[in-house]
């Protein structure tokens, strides 16, 4: 049984040694040693039997792979209070990023057509990016007022 020891331990080699994951270690080596045990009874030899019982048991990383999605760290208060700050940011750049454009409207409206004045179309329309990252920004603070 000391191959089924072995087996088990090499494929749980790159878990952390937490408390969960040894319980599970432990039911996953009991299991197979059950299985062993049933296949020397039925007159297998005791390699035989343990080999039988390690592929019946079939493959370790789908039980890993559920393992970890159930134990898998959640989501911190810390990120969410990020995402929140990230909408502050965003508002920024985008009236940054909207005064910029137009700056550049305005300086090749009035350097080739200086008789004609268009960049006041465009610039409507680069003003919905500011706006529409204020009602986010307002949205999250809004939140934040509530969760306090």
């Amino acid at each position: 049984m000391q191959k089924i020891n072995m087996y088990v331990e090499e494929q749980f080699a790159d878990l952390p040694e937490t408390e969960q994951v040894v319980n599970l270690k432990e039911e996953i080596k009991d299991s197979m040693e059950e299985k062993a045990a049933d296949f020397i009874l039925e007159g297998k030899s005791e390699e035989d039997a343990v080999n039988k019982a390690i592929v019946d048991f079939g493959n370790l990383a789908e039980i890993k792979r559920e393992f970890q999605l159930q134990h898998a760290p959640q989501k911190t208060p810390d990120k969410k209070k990020k995402k929140e700050d990230m909408s502050t940011l965003n508002l920024g750049f985008s009236i940054c990023g909207s005064l910029l454009i137009i700056a550049l409207l305005v300086f090749v409206n009035l350097y080739y057509t200086p008789y004609e004045v268009w960049f006041v179309y465009p610039t409507f329309a680069i003003l919905w990016w500011p706006v529409s990252m204020t009602f986010v920004w307002m949205k999250a603070r809004k939140r934040k007022v509530m969760q306090r």
